[in-house]
């Protein structure tokens, strides 16, 4: 049932965040922009914060994919099962609208990215592997898939058949993209002398 204008949205204390989604999620699916609006509050940060780092920092692209991920998920919503918490459904469907994103970048050689040869030698520029900008700025000189394996995978935790299935790959080339990736960020963090690594 959708409040009245002017009522106070549905009491939510005392919940846990997750059953405080559920709720705004079913009464948005109904209708209710200002519950919408509530979980858009809860989980835009995050959201914004995966597609930044699979757009390589690309700040203008990531806030019209975040906008586009949240327009998807309230035209969605009514579809939604509840078969999983909502901010795990949101995200995901804000995940695919970044690769779906990146996939139409493939064929344009502009949108490629910076490719190894691309990359700062070691001690051409001081890169301090403790610095979050520079790490972030190695991460996103990687071309868009690269970057998006490292991403799903070190990053948010995927598995290499998720992200093989997510990006149309073999499951093989996931983990050699994936292991060019870190190749490619030990160089450009001057760390390619450490084994370790």
């Amino acid at each position: 049932m959708q409040p009245a204008r002017g009522a106070p949205m549905v009491e939510l204390a005392g919940r846990a965040p997750a059953d405080e989604d559920a709720q705004l999620a079913r009464h948005a699916a109904r209708g209710d922009s200002r519950a919408f609006e509530a979980l858009y509050r809860r989980h835009s940060g995050r959201v914004h914060g995966a597609i930044l780092r699979l757009t390589g920092g690309r700040h203008a692209r990531a806030e019209e994919l975040t906008q586009e991920a949240f327009v998807r998920a309230w035209q969605k919503l009514p579809g939604f099962r509840f078969e999983s918490a909502f901010g795990t459904w949101l995200y995901r469907l804000a995940i695919n609208t970044a690769l779906m994103d990146l996939r139409s970048l493939k064929n344009d050689p502009v949108e490629q990215g910076v490719e190894e040869d691309a990359l700062p030698e070691p001690g051409a520029q001081p890169f301090c592997p403790a610095e979050r900008e520079e790490l972030e700025r190695a991460v996103a000189a990687l071309s868009p898939r690269t970057r998006a394996v490292l991403v799903l995978h070190d990053v948010e935790g995927w598995k290499h058949e998720e992200i093989a299935a997510e990006l149309s790959m073999a499951v093989g080339s996931s983990k050699a993209q994936l292991h060019r990736a870190r190749r490619l960020l030990r160089r450009a963090l001057g760390a390619t002398n450490d084994p370790a690594l």
